[in-house]
């Protein structure tokens, strides 16, 4: 696959209103969108600042110049709805395997059960896929009990403990 600027771009599904949804890279415009999505949640809502986009700005330029960060959006109707980032991790283990990793998987609230989650995670499997990988990861913070359920019903296994050290 073209490791260029440019993700895969996916006509997903419509919606009720036969709106086509668009999965492309996320461009510097839409980081307040996706901060809010983001934010937008008990846990995100103590370690997100949406009123300062200057640190989420610089993050963006860093990710959109590494060709092994996707960092996307699903766009309905001109608005940024979805996000998530995938990285691909080219690595020795598992008979150097390349390995993706999706993470910040948001869904605007008007369209939570929509379908939408279930697409995303799906473009992000299928982008691996053509990638390369061999194995798809994610962590989801452990107070997440629904997201667990639904990475499972989408075939995900929990099958290591995630440890992290704040620096």
């Amino acid at each position: 696959m073209d490791h260029s600027q440019d993700a895969p771009q996916q006509d997903s599904s419509q919606g009720s209103s036969g709106d086509t949804l668009l999965i492309r890279r996320a461009e510097a415009s839409d980081v307040a969108a996706i901060v809010a999505m983001l934010a937008d949640d008990p846990l995100g809502a103590t370690r997100e600042s949406p009123d300062d986009l200057t640190p989420y700005l610089a993050a963006h330029t860093r990710l959109a110049a590494d060709p092994n960060q996707h960092l996307v959006v699903a766009e309905r109707a001109g608005k940024v709805v979805g996000t998530l980032q995938l990285t691909l991790i080219p690595g020795l283990s598992r008979r150097a395997a390349t390995r993706s990793l999706i993470e910040g998987v948001r869904v605007h609230a008007a369209e939570r059960g929509s379908g939408l989650g279930t697409l995303l995670i799906e473009w992000a499997v299928e982008t691996s896929r053509a990638e390369g990988c061999q194995l798809v990861q994610l962590t989801s913070d452990a107070t997440r009990e629904d997201a667990h359920r639904f990475y499972e019903r989408l075939g995900f296994v929990a099958s290591h403990v995630g440890f992290k050290l704040q620096l």
